[in-house]
C-alpha cells in the first residue's frame, strides 16, 4: 500500500491521491503535492505587489483607507512598523498612531 501525506487541515491519515491532487475523505480538503509543506508553516500573506509578508515587517499603505465606524481616514503613504500576520479577512494586525488596527494585505506594500 502506498503512503500519502496526512491532510494539512485535519491531519487525517486517510488522504488519497485522485490522480491530480490529494483528497481528504474526512474533512473534504483538497491540495496539490508540495502544498502540505506550505500549510504546515502557516498561511502565506502577500502584499499588493506579491511580496511575502512576515511578522515584524514594515509596510506602507498604497491608498487612503476609511476607518470603519469613524469619519477618520488613514492616508496613502502612511508607514506601519512591526505588523503581525493573523487569520481572517483582515490579515494584518498593527498599531497606527497608538490605536490597534486590522488591515487587509492587498492595501499594503512592503518597505
Amino acid at each position: 500500500m502506498m503512503s500519502f501525506p496526512p491532510c494539512p487541515q485535519c491531519a487525517s491519515e486517510l488522504a488519497y491521491n485522485d490522480g491530480i491532487q490529494f483528497v481528504c475523505p474526512e474533512c473534504g480538503h483538497e491540495w496539490l503535492e508540495g502544498e502540505e509543506a506550505q500549510s504546515e508553516e502557516g498561511r502565506v500573506v502577500k502584499d499588493s505587489n506579491g511580496t511575502v509578508l512576515q511578522d515584524g515587517d514594515s509596510v506602507t499603505l498604497i491608498k487612503d483607507l476609511k476607518i470603519k465606524g469613524s469619519s477618520q481616514v488613514i492616508k496613502q503613504g502612511t508607514k506601519v512598523k512591526s505588523i503581525r500576520i493573523v487569520d481572517g479577512d483582515h490579515d494584518i494586525a498593527c498599531k497606527i498612531d497608538g490605536s490597534n488596527m486590522m488591515l487587509k494585505s492587498e492595501f499594503l506594500k512592503k518597505i
